[in-house]
């Protein structure tokens, strides 16, 4: 009856822990829970070996309560959360050890003549099981005979990323991260403004997550980010703080923190292409002014004053790759229109007019 009541204990335990309702990363008792249920199913294997299976009505009354606080914790974890994969491996595992335990020990006490051939049926099963798995798995044809096949619409999910123009903050978690004492987050410390996106890169061989520490993940949690390449992706526009912690919960020792700054205005400076610059000429102006000198992340707007349309297009007209940086084109740079661009990257950027190349002008970018 002890080794009922542990396992029934650690049981719960364990469900509560696979299905994320009960924070047992943080607080140890995934392990706690996981020990406590072997050692239960020790000792109740050691009761029924040493004394038989009980009939008396102390143990079936102990067996329904074991029953009914294993199953309603499982209903209850099942209705919070249908779509734990790891759950159903877990319940495999439990059936692997519990059938040949059961099986063997009910047969050793009752017909011990049968004991060694049963456990040898066993023991031959499972490494017929564990070596047909392994060996299908390196000739398999293909995903078609997963156990998890990949859907079409969890491809196109996987390969085709909602397009956003929002800017994405990127950090990096290292490779042996898991490792205590090992760097783990690249930058430690991620400054992003809010409205941006933050970007976990899982670089490291094992699982990792991203979860709001102060509140165990109420805030943000990135649940399992997948080994060699995984991404989460967190959007800054709906945390309201200014400053958050956050860990793995898999490895509770890696730590990191966000800061989140206001958004900036944007810094815009403006270039006017004056009437008559259609017309060639040497008094006349073309793009006022003709030379730009600005910072990264400055805004350039040219307003078409002209009664002509125009464009305003990167590179020289001699060029063969005109227009790969930016490019207004024709229609939408009409007479009394604007045409922008964003220079994110420092340099010397070159533009001209396509339908009229004489029209040139320089934006240096410091």
């Amino acid at each position: 009856m002890p080794g009922m009541g542990l396992t029934a204990i650690g049981l719960a335990g364990v469900f509560l822990s696979y299905l994320g309702i009960a924070n047992t990363f943080l607080t140890g008792m995934q392990a706690l829970s996981g020990l406590t249920m072997f050692v239960g199913l020790v000792f109740l294997s050691a009761g029924i070996l040493s004394g038989g299976v009980s009939t008396s009505n102390r143990a079936k009354a102990t067996t329904l309560v074991i029953f009914g606080i294993s199953g309603s914790v499982g209903a209850f974890a099942l209705s919070q959360n249908a779509t734990v994969t790891s759950l159903p491996r877990f319940v495999g595992v439990l059936l692997i050890i519990m059938i040949p335990t059961i099986v063997i020990a009910f047969t050793a006490m009752k017909m011990p003549q049968y004991t060694k051939p049963i456990s040898v049926i066993f023991l031959l099963a499972m490494g017929v099981g564990i070596g047909s798995y392994t060996a299908l798995g390196f000739v398999g044809p293909g995903a078609q005979f997963s156990l998890h096949p990949v859907t079409e619409q969890n491809q196109t999910q996987a390969t085709q990323a909602p397009a956003s123009n929002v800017p994405v903050v990127s950090v990096e978690i290292l490779a042996n991260s898991s490792i205590k004492g090992n760097p783990n987050y690249q930058p430690d410390t991620v400054t992003a403004e809010k409205g941006n996106m933050i970007e976990w890169k899982n670089n490291d061989n094992t699982v990792h997550t991203v979860t709001s520490a102060s509140d165990a993940g109420a805030t943000f949690n990135s649940d399992i980010i997948k080994k060699n390449g995984g991404t989460y992706q967190l959007d800054t526009s709906k945390l309201n703080g200014t400053e958050y912690d956050y860990m793995c919960t898999v490895h509770p020792f890696m730590t990191g923190k966000i800061i989140i700054t206001a958004p900036q205005k944007p810094v815009i400076a403006n270039v006017t292409i004056p009437k008559g610059a259609s017309s060639q000429g040497t008094a006349q102006k073309y793009f006022d002014p003709a030379e730009l000198s600005v910072k990264v992340g400055t805004t350039v707007v040219w307003t078409n004053d002209d009664i002509s349309p125009h464009t305003v297009t990167s590179g020289n007209s001699s060029d063969n790759e005109t227009g790969t940086i930016f490019d207004s084109g024709i229609s939408k740079f009409k007479a009394g229109t604007t045409f922008s661009h964003k220079f994110t990257d420092a340099g010397t950027f070159n533009y001209f007019c396509q339908i009229h190349p004489w029209m040139i002008g320089k934006i240096t970018v410091g």
